[in-house]
């Protein structure tokens, strides 16, 4: 009888542990709310939101050999270059692993300056650094590296963008 009792009390205190330990382990691991995993987008700046965590770990690679470390309180919105991401939380203890790709966006724009002279400013709209080709006709003139948002007064006929190679 005394044997059953002991088995019984022992069989309460290791489910009441386990189910103790689930739940803190459920209350004190980060919520991740964005974004979203997987998610592809041409967007440099990111907003990460998330609960019950101070830290944000971002690296090119899934074993973060080197993350980049950013301590928070808030929700934080983090620019971005073009690539693979894979990003993490911490707290208390740490967050799922989310993937996260920023694409290229190559956008030319085009304002006339002195159209009978083929004068124009070209605009690097897009969201990486670009090496432009100035043509005039069908022969090249020279070639520009524009940076995100750089504006720069070119001669031509044709201008072709393309990304940067570094």
């Amino acid at each position: 009888m005394k044997k059953t009792i002991k088995y019984a009390i022992d069989f309460v205190l290791i489910v009441g542990t386990a189910f103790l330990l689930l739940f803190l382990v459920g209350y004190v691991r980060p919520l991740v709310i964005a974004p979203l995993d997987g998610l592809k987008t041409t967007e440099n700046s990111v907003l990460f939101s998330f609960e019950k965590a101070d830290t944000i770990l971002i690296d090119d690679n899934i074993e973060f050999t080197s993350p980049e470390k950013i301590h928070v309180k808030d929700n934080l919105i983090v620019n971005l270059k073009p690539g693979t991401y894979y990003w993490k939380v911490q707290g208390i203890s740490q967050s799922e692993i989310r993937k996260l790709t920023i694409e290229s966006e190559i956008d030319l724009k085009l304002k006339e300056k002195d159209l009978e002279k083929g004068v124009y400013d070209i605009v690097n709209a897009g969201n990486t650094v670009l090496d432009v080709g100035v043509y005039d006709k069908e022969d090249l003139q020279e070639t520009i590296s524009l940076g995100i948002d750089e504006e720069k007064e070119v001669s031509g006929t044709k201008f072709i963008g393309e990304i940067k190679n570094e």
